[in-house]
């Protein structure tokens, strides 16, 4: 069992950047593959970028050059580094763990114009 909790989240300008978090109830990152997603209401739940045990990145077309997924030494923490952001980014994040079948709670980022 694993908990998951996402902060980092916000309102900014198109253009802006923010880095969301995902701290891990325990160390399970270093050894385990683990993803972002996002959540537009109306929409189907889209893939945002997803980090191997072994450290292979994927991500969206959407999303490509733009953001980037990372974690840290310890394992405890997942980090999605999100620039040049745009208003069709607007959605509820939230990462999860695949091998614990575990998601976080969530959190807004809001995109203006």
């Amino acid at each position: 069992q694993v908990q998951l909790v996402e902060s980092g989240g916000g309102l900014v300008q198109a253009g802006g950047s923010l880095r969301l978090s995902c701290a891990a109830s325990r160390s399970i990152f270093s050894s385990n593959a683990m993803a972002w997603y996002r959540l537009v209401l109306g929409k189907q739940r889209e893939l945002v970028a997803r980090m191997s045990s072994g450290g292979t990145r994927i991500y969206a077309d959407s999303v490509k050059g733009r953001f980037t997924i990372s974690r840290d030494n310890a394992g405890n923490t997942v980090y999605l580094q999100m620039n040049s952001l745009r208003p069709e980014d607007t959605a509820v994040y939230y990462c999860y763990a695949p091998n614990f079948n575990a998601w976080g709670q969530g959190t807004q980022v809001t995109v203006s114009s």
